[in-house]
């Protein structure tokens, strides 16, 4: 898998604005939506922790979640984090910033230094960049390797088949702790399979989290185990397309 030297620019698409009452009731729906789905599933909705994705979204439109209580926050890019984030820990320093987009090796510096849990984990160059800045730095985000379940040739992650070496290297070559998996489905398949064959993995490596599920199938996810949703455009409202 190639490892590009440069991080992508975030997409000039914008969030479309939103108010403040809109993020607060796009919230309260996407946690009642939940609880729904984790109740019809039998499961208890505590086990089921939302990642509020908000990348493109500035940090005026982020504060209404958080002052609405929500502490867990997924961004795509490094720069754009960096960009948002320090402001507002400073302000809300309990909140939890994940790294839900593709991660460059070089930038797995900041990547250490600003996220807490990093889900797009893919290839043994990441995990080498990875391990020597935890051993540097002493920070140990929780890492999921991502896995391609549609084996799409655009999109990152580790094809099924590929994870069990990968999580191996992973562990004895460079010493990381793997806390979870991480799946993409494919847009045009129904994603209940691939959420299955991603719990399957999970379960096979005693691996606790399984990151999988956005606004318009977390309800499927959940009902596969999903332990992490990562909802936006349900939250925050959908993105203005590129001009």
């Amino acid at each position: 898998m190639t490892d590009p030297t440069t991080e992508p620019a975030p997409s000039p698409a914008a969030a479309l604005p939103v108010g403040e009452a809109d993020v607060a009731a796009g919230l309260a729906e996407v946690r009642a939506g939940i609880a729904q789905a984790a109740g019809d599933s039998g499961r208890d909705p505590a086990t089921v922790h939302l990642v509020a994705v908000s990348k493109t979204v500035p940090a005026a439109g982020i504060l209404p979640a958080l002052e609405a209580g929500q502490r867990l926050f997924g961004e795509n890019y490094v720069q754009e984090a960096r960009a948002k984030w320090p402001e507002l820990r400073a302000r809300f320093p309990d909140a939890e910033l994940h790294l839900v987009g593709p991660l460059q090796s070089n930038k797995a510096r900041e990547a250490v230094e600003l996220f807490d849990v990093i889900h797009a984990l893919d290839r043994l160059s990441l995990a080498a960049a990875l391990a020597k800045e935890i051993a540097r730095t002493g920070r140990t985000p929780r890492l999921l390797i991502q896995v391609n379940t549609g084996a799409e040739p655009q999109k990152g992650g580790v094809l099924p088949e590929q994870a069990e070496a990968l999580l191996a290297e992973c562990r004895d070559t460079h010493g990381l702790a793997i806390n979870g998996l991480m799946c993409v489905p494919p847009v045009a398949d129904p994603p209940s399979a691939h959420f299955a064959l991603l719990a399957r993995l999970a379960e096979r490596h005693n691996l606790p989290i399984l990151s999988m599920g956005m606004s318009a199938d977390y309800p499927a996810a959940i009902q596969l185990g999903a332990t992490h949703v990562r909802v936006g455009t349900a939250i925050f409202g959908a993105r203005a397309r590129p001009a």
